[in-house]
């Protein structure tokens, strides 16, 4: 739990960062890339934020296909955003080939996160 809300934690400051970044030192180099760049910002921030939503959820559901999303969601993150990242800011246009993986981290990491709710059993 407490490693998951760190992991959060991190890539949700990276997201303001990196954003800021991009939007005042990188606004000449980007160019048309702008909306490729924010668009990584923007999916970085969500997923940052679902990672907290699994830390808190693992102080009550001990559930490895929720942590299992935890870590997806990282991975997407990375492979995503990091990808629209570089191809934003070096215009090699082959990297874009890297973001669907991220985009299947992101979506398998809600399938099991889906998964790992509706199998939870809330004791009364």
């Amino acid at each position: 739990m407490r490693k998951m809300l760190i992991i959060g934690a991190i890539f949700a400051g990276l997201a303001v960062g990196i954003g800021a970044f991009g939007a005042h030192a990188l606004k000449e180099i980007l160019g048309s890339y702008h909306t490729t760049f924010e668009t990584g910002v923007q999916y970085q921030m969500f997923h940052a934020t679902a990672i907290l939503i699994v830390g808190l959820l693992l102080g009550k559901i001990n559930s490895g296909l929720l942590r299992t999303a935890g870590y997806l969601f990282g991975t997407g993150i990375i492979l995503f955003s990091g990808s629209l990242y570089v191809l934003s800011i070096t215009k090699i246009t082959i990297l874009g080939a890297v973001t669907p993986l991220g985009g299947v981290a992101f979506i398998t990491g809600w399938i099991c996160f889906i998964i790992a709710v509706a199998k939870y059993k809330p004791v009364l």
